[in-house]
């Protein structure tokens, strides 16, 4: 199948769509809700999803009495009429987020037995829920969070981190809650889809501890403020751990997945003659190492006929990592230099196209979702003056496919099942 640019470039669009169309809160959510409670229904939120999700909980039970305050990144607001929504800065944490936090602990301590709290999760959580433990100032916390974001660490290993310097994550949710009933309904956003990972898991035990949130700090040599690292040193409130009795029996329900995505994906590339090869839904490490892996693969594809031969489109998901040095200052998210990397590798290969892009629509802190790839891309950016290989090393991707106009823009999706990989081969 000879694919022209304009038909390969529509074609993953429309793979991308899919995907994010089947973490649509207002499509998925009512279906994994529980049944209808006799008590109160008292319903808090975190996460970039967080709006939208308590939406559609409200257009599922028009007629059962709800309360409650869910909080999301600036300008992912959705129009609800009896959940009350506010918003909060997300990736850098703000006071917005920290007097969230503390309102939806008020409120989950004033629940009682026979009420039903139920709480709505996405990715994002943990930067928009940044509650200083005791002893500890939100100025702590961001200077934290800058080094969790500079380190090179596994969006798991900052969230042990992050349990142990908050007032609100790592089960503490749901122990002000008890002996409340506390439903989960979450959107995965991280890889493996551990509940302890996503928005670090506020309703659910913690297995991690402050001497492995130690270890962490040290194996990555972060410069932290005195304060946390006394904190750290010192251990004194540790998290709900499994079998503690204010927790119970989790109740934790995934409406949308990474995987799921993926599948939805692959059903569509079907539809359009491709056979789908799903890589896995987690896949992470530096994002442009993993770009060169995935050149790897289409190549050997488009040559060779192996994994699977062309027509096909090569699927993949999870969270790659970029480590930034102080002296690269670049601009672009982890997706534009994860597909920047496997650009240098394909090297201008005929007949191969790719996209990737984050599913919240924000590729790290701009504006774009992510971007797109041609077998043209190299050729285009030298022209243009530019030297993609330097710029991939300066972490500056946005630079190379804002030039050639080959951005992906799709404004917030208000879902996140973490990045979309599609490498067409055609």
């Amino acid at each position: 199948m000879a694919f022209t640019d304009g038909a390969a470039r529509a074609a993953l669009r429309r793979l991308f769509d899919a995907a994010v169309a089947s973490a649509d809160p207002r499509v998925v959510l009512a279906r994994h809700l529980p049944d209808r409670p006799a008590g109160r229904v008292l319903v808090l939120g975190a996460g970039k999803s967080a709006a939208v999700m308590a939406a559609a909980v409200e257009a599922a039970w028009p007629d059962v009495p709800l309360s409650g305050l869910v909080v999301t990144r600036y300008g992912h607001g959705f129009p609800t009429t009896r959940i009350e929504v506010a918003e909060a800065s997300h990736p850098v944490p703000d006071e917005a987020g920290a007097r969230a936090a503390q309102r939806m602990l008020d409120l989950a301590a004033d629940a009682r037995d026979g009420d039903l709290v139920l709480f709505l999760v996405s990715g994002g959580g943990s930067s928009l829920t940044t509650l200083p433990a005791p002893g500890l100032a939100l100025a702590d916390l961001i200077a934290v969070n800058k080094a969790l974001l500079a380190s090179g660490a596994t969006i798991h290993e900052m969230n042990c981190i992050r349990r142990h310097l908050s007032a609100f994550s790592g089960g503490r949710l749901a122990a002000a809650a008890h002996p409340a009933r506390v439903v989960t309904l979450a959107i995965s956003d991280v890889p493996g889809d551990d509940p302890t990972v996503i928005a670090s898991g506020p309703t659910v035990p913690d297995p991690s501890t402050f001497e492995q949130a130690r270890a962490l700090v040290a194996h990555y040599r972060m410069a932290l403020p005195a304060a946390v690292t006394v904190h750290l040193a010192e251990a004194t409130d540790e998290s709900p751990k499994p079998g503690d009795p204010r927790l119970g029996a989790a109740d934790y329900r995934f409406i949308a997945t990474p995987r799921m995505a993926l599948e939805a994906a692959a059903t569509e590339a079907r539809a359009q003659g491709l056979a789908p090869l799903i890589l896995g839904d987690a896949l992470e490490g530096e994002a442009r190492e993993l770009g060169t892996v995935l050149s790897g693969i289409a190549l050997s594809a488009r040559a060779h006929g192996h994994p699977l031969p062309a027509p096909c489109v090569l699927l993949s998901g999870g969270e790659t990592t970029v480590t930034i040095r102080a002296d690269t200052p670049g601009r672009g998210g982890r997706n534009g230099e994860c597909l920047l990397g496997c650009t240098l590798g394909l090297a201008g290969a005929p007949g191969i196209w790719a996209l990737m892009a984050d599913t919240d629509g924000i590729d790290g802190s701009e504006d774009n979702a992510g971007a797109i790839a041609t077998p043209g891309t190299l050729s285009r950016a030298r022209a243009a003056g530019l030297d993609p290989r330097a710029l991939l090393a300066g972490h500056d991707s946005h630079r190379v496919f804002a030039a050639l106009d080959d951005l992906l823009v799709s404004g917030p999706t208000l879902t996140n099942v973490n990045d979309f990989r599609a490498i067409l081969i055609g």
